[in-house]
């Protein structure tokens, strides 16, 4: 029996493409020549406040150390660290913490002084409108599930009414082993309602093993359903075929890609491994354990903000044929529009099952200048 839901393998690489001939296809050149615009991108996360307004149960906040991080709330104090984030070349912020919209004051500070990022948010309070970042409102299932595991009472329609037409505003589900069906429910309302959407597989933090990790038949539904889902809904949801394929694969995206951020990459010559930091809430940092969501369980993660640094500091790898390639463009594609403000998803190139190239001996592929075009030091690229 022919397995419709298996990906090709990668065939033996009989003609050697160059670059050149990657872009003859005049969409996939324009594609490139969008996205290289944005290679400039260099990141940092910061946690806002240890505070938050409800209680989720796998919440990657409240394990480790960093929840008992005091919260430092002076807006001064966040101005000078913004100062000193923009004299060390980042240029891209990610709020996160518990909630930030408990501190909006803060976050007023961060945009005025770099105002290019994005707030992960549960949605429940509207962020102020003067704060021009993309949103990420987390979604975790139905009403009924929503109750369950985040102990929040008409979650969905609070973020709606907060962020219905709003341009900032991204609405993220997260597939967990439980919820892959209820995303059936869900979507419609959205669709609705004119809301974005875009997709995350849950990612265990350090230690768990309860319920909503997933498993390799439920990785496998999730995967059918968000393709099933851009089928039905490509104007509303902002993802790709490739994207699906990265990250519900049976092994997470280290695995797969190898990891650019400090905790699981040493090198501090080039990219994030230099670069990147993570802030907690007192505004100390520690690159032994920075990564852009601290405390998940590294071979298990498939966080999509993992990915806008993993996969797509990975060009060289996909640069091997046009299938290959053009997946690579999607997902960027999708990357951008999912986390830059005012940047637009083209539709996608590639609509097929393609495989990850395979992962090489080291990180040092992540770092080699294509042909003219671009450093991959830079940003989310690293």
């Amino acid at each position: 029996m022919v397995n419709k839901d298996a990906i090709p393998a990668a065939g033996p690489n009989i003609k050697k493409w160059k670059f050149s001939e990657l872009l003859a296809d005049q969409d996939v050149k324009q594609k490139w020549e969008k996205v290289r615009r944005y290679f400039f991108l260099r990141e940092s996360t910061y946690d806002m406040t240890n505070r938050c307004n409800i209680r989720c149960d796998g919440c990657y906040y409240y394990e480790g150390e960093k929840q008992f991080s005091p919260d430092n709330r002076h807006p001064e104090s966040w101005r000078k660290l913004m100062q000193e984030e923009k004299k060390r070349g980042i240029n891209y912020i990610v709020l996160a913490g518990a909630e930030p919209s408990l501190v909006p004051e803060l976050l007023e500070v961060c945009y005025s002084e770099i105002p290019i990022g994005s707030i992960a948010s549960n949605g429940s309070i509207r962020i102020p409108d003067s704060v021009r970042y993309r949103i990420h409102i987390s979604v975790w299932g139905n009403e009924e599930t929503t109750m369950r595991v985040r102990k929040a009472r008409n979650l969905l329609q609070k973020q709606i009414n907060n962020y219905e037409g709003d341009p900032r505003a991204v609405f993220v589900y997260t597939f967990t082993k439980e919820n892959i069906d209820e995303v059936y429910e869900v979507m419609p309302t959205l669709v609705q309602h004119n809301c974005r959407i875009t997709f995350n597989v849950f990612s265990s933090p350090e230690g768990y093993h309860g319920p909503l990790r997933h498993d390799e038949a439920s990785l496998l539904k999730s995967r059918r359903v968000m393709l099933d889902l851009l089928r039905q809904y490509p104007d509303h949801i902002i993802f790709s075929w490739y994207s699906a394929v990265a990250h519900t694969s049976s092994t997470g995206l280290h695995s797969l890609f190898g990891c650019s951020y400090p905790r699981m990459n040493k090198s501090t010559d080039i990219g994030l491994g230099r670069s990147f930091r993570q802030y907690r809430s007192d505004l100390s940092w520690d690159r032994s354990i920075a990564c852009c969501v601290p405390d998940t369980d590294c071979e298990d993660c498939r966080h999509y903000a993992a990915g806008s640094a993993v996969v797509t500091a990975r060009l060289h790898r996909h640069v091997t044929d046009p299938d290959t390639f053009q997946s690579w463009l999607d997902y960027v594609d999708t990357y951008l529009a999912v986390w830059v403000m005012d940047y637009e998803k083209e539709k996608n190139l590639c609509n097929k099952l393609v495989a990850p190239p395979e992962k090489q001996n080291s990180l040092s592929e992540a770092f080699i200048t294509p042909p003219r075009h671009n450093t991959l030091e830079s940003g989310k690229f690293a």
